[in-house]
């Protein structure tokens, strides 16, 4: 199983960008998947989760801002930035909880990172 996120960049203050992050490999169902991010000299944090029902959920920092979706079919999630401020600088990561098959056990995967860097 491999997560590979695409669409990070270089932006300034106020603009927009869209993350997305491919599930592939051997799987045979998602539950959760999220964004985390990691800014310089700083802890990982969450960002934005959206369930198998596609509830989602977001940090307290980017509510009303961003916004978390999924394609099932593609395997697919994506991150929906706006109004993008310095501070959202960071290595953005997608996770996936998901099961390879009928008989196992869901398993968090993670991608690669992409990085977003919002000037002033």
């Amino acid at each position: 199983v491999q997560l590979q996120a695409f669409g990070g960049g270089l932006v300034q203050a106020g603009g927009s960008l869209r993350l997305s992050c491919a599930a592939s490999g051997r799987i045979f169902s998602i539950d959760d998947m999220d964004w985390y991010r990691q800014p310089p000299g700083k802890e990982r944090e969450l960002v934005a989760t959206i369930t198998g029902g596609e509830s989602t959920n977001y940090a307290d920092s980017v509510k009303g801002r961003f916004t978390i979706s999924r394609d099932n079919a593609k395997k697919t999630v994506y991150l929906r930035m706006d109004s993008l401020k310095p501070e959202d600088t960071a290595v953005y990561y997608c996770t996936a909880n998901l099961r390879a098959d009928y008989y196992a056990g869901y398993v968090r995967y993670w991608g690669q990172g992409t990085q977003v860097t919002v000037s002033s």
